[in-house]
């Protein structure tokens, strides 16, 4: 059955609750999410983060990644080879058998040491890493409800010149810490 329509007065007691929201929404500001927490801002995210989440993305390159990761996260075809794996174990496994992208891992995984060997077998085998601020994020910008700790984004000419400017990003982002 439908949901039966009913109009509320303004001095019933969740009147001003619903005037609250309704303002919040038509000045731009973000609402509270499902659960109830207010979304928070891309430098209180970065509060949140480990030690050794170092390159950080800046507030635009992680603009420019969650781009991507959506991008990339529509050409799923099971007739081709995917153009992104995601969790840590198909990560690991596909760094291993040689696959070369763009890893973007998590900055607020806990405990550390999930991921914290990672890094250097990227650097290792030539690959352009960098980290965002939460794993949440990233599974947002995948369309999902949880997160993600890690993800290996491949090269596809769908999405070639968000893909190189990412890289570029990074490029820079990891010269400026010396690594």
């Amino acid at each position: 059955m439908g949901k039966i329509k009913t109009e509320h007065s303004l001095d019933s007691p969740d009147a001003k609750d619903r005037t609250d929201q309704d303002s919040s929404i038509k000045n731009n500001e973000k609402p509270e999410d499902m659960n109830g927490e207010e979304e928070l801002t891309y430098e209180q995210k970065l509060f949140f983060v480990n030690a050794i989440a170092q390159p950080m993305a800046s507030k635009k390159t992680a603009g420019r990644i969650f781009k991507l990761i959506r991008k990339a996260n529509q050409h799923k075809t099971p007739q081709q080879k995917p153009c992104m794996y995601i969790g840590l174990k198909n990560v690991q496994t596909r760094i291993r058998k040689g696959d070369r992208g763009i890893v973007i891992f998590a900055g607020d995984v806990s405990p550390v040491d999930l991921i914290c060997h990672l890094p250097g077998v990227c650097e290792e085998k030539g690959l352009p890493y960098i980290y965002v601020p939460g794993r949440r994020d990233i599974g947002a910008a995948m369309g999902k409800s949880g997160g993600t700790l890690v993800v290996l984004i491949l090269l596809h000419s769908e999405y070639e010149e968000s893909y190189n400017k990412v890289v570029e990003d990074i490029k820079k982002s990891s010269n400026a810490f010396g690594i």
